[in-house]
């Protein structure tokens, strides 16, 4: 089991996101206890990402949009980064 550790941005993000789109309230409450479980489970489409985003990682939640976030396996830790659109969340 990995401990989620919200970031005050990810913190502001995600009820920004759950006002914008509340149709996918459910189904991010399902993805980050999933995540909690196991990052590297199939469906969640773990990847890593590069350029100055090198040493984050990026989980989706549908084709446009995603989770950012650092996984620090050593500890257990995901430390959760921003949530929005896919454009938004790789500035």
């Amino acid at each position: 089991m990995y401990t989620l550790v919200w970031t005050p941005h990810f913190t502001r993000a995600a009820n920004k996101f759950k006002q914008r789109h509340p149709e996918l309230k459910k189904k991010v409450a399902g993805i980050l206890r999933d995540l909690e479980k196991d990052p590297f489970q199939p469906h969640l489409k773990y990847h890593y990402l590069g350029g100055k985003y090198k040493g984050t990682q990026a989980i989706r939640i549908t084709d446009s949009y995603r989770i950012t976030m650092t996984v620090m396996i050593t500890e257990k830790e995901i430390l959760l980064i921003d949530i929005g659109p896919h454009d938004e969340v790789y500035r």
